[in-house]
């Protein structure tokens, strides 16, 4: 569907309230109707955008994908260093000890919720943490191509236990309500790819 600017902005605005109230309740606690008042539009005009509430939900999905890997952080440059790595590692951190560890609307908290609910929501979110294990897959590759890493070390492999220590250290993060279990996660996950320095 081409929009206007006046529809392009009307999207967004529903996506803005969607994406806000699933931070305060969850998917589940999250109806079409909260969306709509919070959005301050007519229900006809919701179900032009999205036709569904899983059509809505799908979009935010796709929203998230495309966000920083660090919520609330700017775009950082490639993660083509072990500095890079260890700034990215230290602002996962940050933010969990800002945020106190509560529930956002991020990729990482909709998979939590709605990983196996069904094959299509499933499949955006396989999309989202394929883009974001491509951009951690690129940067390592560009470090092996300049030998900082050593010529056997397995990208896929690496580039996964990256992105599995940020979802993995951001769920327990946000429900023990500390930080601490993103710091663990992020410091195993570099000092595994150190174990690969030349």
């Amino acid at each position: 569907m081409t929009l206007t600017r006046k529809g392009q902005a009307t999207r967004e605005r529903i996506l803005d309230a969607a994406t806000e109230l699933i931070a305060q309740r969850g998917v589940a606690g999250t109806s079409t109707e909260d969306v709509r008042k919070a959005a301050g539009i007519g229900g006809s005009q919701l179900y032009h955008y999205f036709d569904s509430k899983q059509a809505l939900i799908r979009a935010v999905i796709t929203r998230q994908a495309e966000v920083p890997l660090i919520p609330g952080q700017p775009i950082m440059g490639a993660l083509d260093s072990f500095d890079a790595l260890r700034a990215w590692a230290d602002a996962a951190v940050e933010h969990q000890e800002r945020n106190d560890g509560r529930a956002e609307c991020t990729l990482v908290s909709l998979a939590g919720e709605l990983g196996t609910t069904d094959d299509q929501t499933r499949e955006d979110l396989c999309n989202g943490f394929q883009r974001w294990q491509s951009l951690l897959h690129n940067g390592l590759r560009a470090m092996r191509d300049r030998g900082d890493l050593r010529p056997d070390a397995d990208l896929d492999e690496l580039s996964m236990t990256l992105l599995t220590a940020l979802q993995g250290g951001t769920l327990l993060s946000q429900t023990l309500r500390t930080a601490a279990p993103m710091r663990a996660s992020m410091n195993a996950a570099l000092a595994y790819i150190r174990s690969f320095t030349t």
